[in-house]
């Protein structure tokens, strides 16, 4: 989807003053640390206890009833391309993985509740596991990369095992960090188009994009952009090239998707596509 106009994007930040760190997977701001969690191999990547199901429920009904109705008010959030999904349904039938630039604290329940219902799970930065934060995260879907553990690591890799073997739906933010209501789109990681191949999922491009307040939003908004989430074709990982070229080449597709879902002009993006 290109853009409609021979203008560049919104730039928000242009507005709001917003000072972006010099490296693209740099974090603006971190959580403080309030627990000491050890992500090895005694870790419960997938809690199966009543308790946590209960809590998990708990917390998608209230992103299905509250939370869709207030990001409509809050950005006035426009969602394009949802009948790709539709056109789709027969290739999803094994899972999917939803990817996306991360531009803003909700923006994974905006990608969740443009999904439509289904449940979507994701590698979560194991210090975020460690603050106030961790029980939503963990509700929502969040499974901790470790970082120190082999062990733990290996644990990791078999949650997403058994989460395949169910056909359930990932989610990955490729650029690995939030820069709120940042324009461009930054160097992908190639882990999560590792996993894409790995479990041969097709994958749904989706990019936000922003739009400037106007009418009575320009009166409480205060340059506070408008969001626009576009949803793309999906794109399979090519099982007949070697494993090392096919995770590359998805990742080149994946970015240069999502830069045209974001109205960029082609060229003007600032960022390669490698971001390791």
């Amino acid at each position: 989807m290109k853009s409609k106009s021979n203008q560049s994007p919104y730039v928000p930040q242009q507005v709001l003053g917003i000072k972006y760190p010099e490296k693209p997977d740099e974090h603006m701001e971190l959580l403080p640390k309030i627990y000491d969690t050890v992500f090895d191999e005694h870790y419960p990547y997938l809690d199966k206890t009543s308790g946590f199901k209960f809590f998990s429920d708990l917390i998608h009904f209230g992103i299905y009833t509250l939370v869709q109705l207030v990001l409509p008010v809050r950005y006035c959030l426009r969602v394009e391309g949802r009948s790709i999904l539709r056109k789709h349904r027969k290739l999803f039938k094994n899972g999917a993985m939803t990817a996306a630039n991360h531009v803003m604290r909700w923006d994974f329940l905006t990608v969740l509740l443009s999904v439509r219902y289904h449940r979507l799970y994701f590698p979560a930065l194991a210090s975020n596991i460690n603050t106030a934060d961790r029980g939503v995260i963990r509700a929502v879907g969040g499974i901790p990369v470790p970082t120190d553990s082999m062990r733990g690591m290996k644990c990791f890799n078999e949650a997403f095992d058994e989460l395949h073997r169910q056909k359930k739906w990932f989610h990955a933010f490729p650029e690995a960090s939030s820069w709120d209501f940042y324009e461009w789109i930054r160097p992908f990681k190639k882990g999560v188009f590792t996993m894409a191949y790995r479990y041969n999922l097709p994958v749904i491009p989706m990019a936000f994009s922003y739009r400037p307040p106007r009418g009575i939003y320009r009166f409480f908004k205060k340059g506070c952009p408008l969001i626009t989430l576009r949803i793309g074709e999906p794109l399979v990982p090519d099982q007949s090239l070697p494993r090392k070229e096919a995770v590359n080449l998805l990742r080149q597709q994946c970015h240069a998707r999502i830069v045209e879902l974001a109205g960029i002009r082609e060229g003007e993006n600032p960022w390669p596509c490698e971001g390791d």
